[in-house]
């Protein structure tokens, strides 16, 4: 800090010189010194404002939490909705992004206030209690608020109903907030709050009836209830509940106003609606039956195709849950699978797709799937270098499903309405035009069944995240030899 000051010193000293030899009037040049001694003193006698700061350390430090709807590390990285928005300011700040990661919500405002981090992006809602601590910037995010049970368990139809039933929370979040709120005008109701648990835990708890209550937000239900598809909301207990960046009441408001300008900017630009789709958008469509036959067959079918995947993905560098998921969407994971187009085989082959690739006969399991693995992996490789992931993936689902050809038609139409094509949000709006004799006709690649692709990827991004859950709950190797031999 003081070098900082120092730094300045020496400035205005220079520039007192440079007046000194000026042409200036001696009125202007003394009243030109003043200014600049009045600033300097302000400056020396109060520390820099906090977005100062952080562009002089060349460092945002933001607490967050590990949670899908927050932040995550997994195999290619960190991701999640907050890390996108965040990692998006810093860079536009034009400094590092530090993340410190907590695992439970009471953990993040002491570490705000200790000092340690400049901000919080970690989903948080609104609330009186952090109010008092916190300033919150502009809301990006609204949510519901829900009450989740297990189907059978017998719904609630009112507030009323809750008496007498088990219901846990998560300490120091808004739920424990909602739950204290409802409970002055509804005293016979009671739950616990357990501050070492997550969102996710308490899913799984009401799903193995060990609970009978949980309060989660609508996004974080949007993405574990296809882990649990016996859930399903009870109640909704608010909506529209504004999720924003909170801030230390102590440091100011450089920081608060800079980030929110960032948000309004990003608003408008599409960026919040590109992340939002990007986490959330395959989650609109939900088949409750579909989720749990999936499970089902995870057990009962992949097994006997796991190893080749599992090889297949490792040839083709694409993880081999997703080539996987690319099978259950085409084939249900059966060998002997046959449209009523002519494609047939765990990886729905073309005629003219297994001739491209070599393969003589596409109901073996092992050419369908090493085929498949092979063709996704060209269709990635034919995506403009302008597009990087994840919307790389899902363009080349696309492609997968409805040709490339029909994928460069949607992106001349994207580009005719002002969208970015390098972006699934806007791709995926402009793929059912092709269906449209206004937009098909002026294309070179003509009709296509625009919905389908749209609909294939937003399959297959749910059952990629319901494997990807499967199979980094199941113990390694070495966990299963130290238990059996216990």
């Amino acid at each position: 800090m003081y070098a900082i000051a120092g730094a300045k010193c020496h400035i205005w000293q220079q520039n007192r010189l440079k007046l000194r030899v000026s042409s200036c009037s001696l009125f202007a040049m003394r009243l030109l010194i003043y200014i600049a001694v009045a600033a300097l003193l302000g400056t020396c006698s109060s520390p820099p404002a906090l977005l100062d700061q952080i562009l002089e350390m060349g460092e945002l430090r933001v607490v967050t939490r590990d949670s899908p709807s927050s932040y995550v590390v997994g195999p290619d990285g960190p991701s999640g909705p907050e890390f996108d928005l965040v990692q998006a300011f810093a860079d536009e700040l034009g400094v590092a992004l530090i993340i410190e990661q907590v695992t439970s919500v009471s953990e993040i405002v002491p570490r705000l206030l200790s000092g340690r981090v400049h901000m919080a992006a970690a989903g948080l809602s609104i609330t009186r209690s952090r109010q008092q601590y916190l300033n919150f910037g502009y809301p990006y995010e609204s949510v519901d608020i829900q009450l989740i049970y297990k189907v059978g368990t017998g719904r609630p139809r009112s507030i009323e109903d809750l008496a007498g039933r088990s219901i846990e929370v998560i300490a120091g979040s808004s739920h424990s907030d909602m739950l204290a709120s409802l409970g002055e005008i509804y005293p016979e109701i009671d739950w616990t709050e357990n501050a070492d648990t997550e969102v996710g835990n308490l899913l799984a708890k009401v799903a193995a009836g060990e609970l009978d209550f949980t309060v989660a937000d609508s996004t974080e239900f949007d993405i574990q209830r296809n882990f649990y598809p016996d859930l399903r909301v009870a109640l909704e207990l608010e909506l529209g509940d504004p999720i924003a960046w909170a801030f230390d009441k102590q440091g100011g408001n450089s920081l608060l106003a800079r980030a929110d300008e960032f948000l309004i900017t990003a608003g408008r630009q599409g960026l919040l609606a590109q992340v939002h789709e990007r986490y959330y958008g395959h989650t609109k469509k939900f088949d409750y039956v579909g989720t749990r036959n999936f499970i089902r067959h995870f057990e009962s079918r992949l097994p006997r195709y796991r190893a080749m995947f599992e090889q297949a993905g490792i040839e083709s560098d694409v993880d081999w849950r997703l080539l996987a998921a690319i099978g259950y969407q085409e084939s249900h994971w059966r060998s002997n699978a046959v449209s009523p187009t002519g494609v047939r085989g765990i990886m729905m082959l073309t005629e003219d797709t297994a001739a491209y690739l070599g393969i003589d006969d596409r109901v073996d399991p092992r050419n369908s799937i090493f085929g498949g693995a092979q063709y996704y992996a060209r269709q990635t490789q034919r995506i403009a270098n302008t597009v990087g992931e994840p919307d790389r993936t899902w363009m080349a689902l696309a492609a997968y499903n409805v040709g490339f050809n029909h994928i460069k038609d949607a992106r001349t139409l994207t580009e005719w309405h002002d969208g970015n094509p390098d972006t699934w949000i806007d791709l995926s709006k402009s793929l059912p035009l092709l269906s449209q004799r206004k937009w098909y006709s002026q294309v070179p690649f003509g009709y296509a069944r625009g919905w389908e692709p749209v609909l294939y990827v937003n399959n297959i991004r749910s059952y990629y995240n319901i494997l990807k859950w499967l199979t980094e709950n199941e113990a390694l190797p070495e966990e299963e030899d130290a238990v059996a031999s216990r």
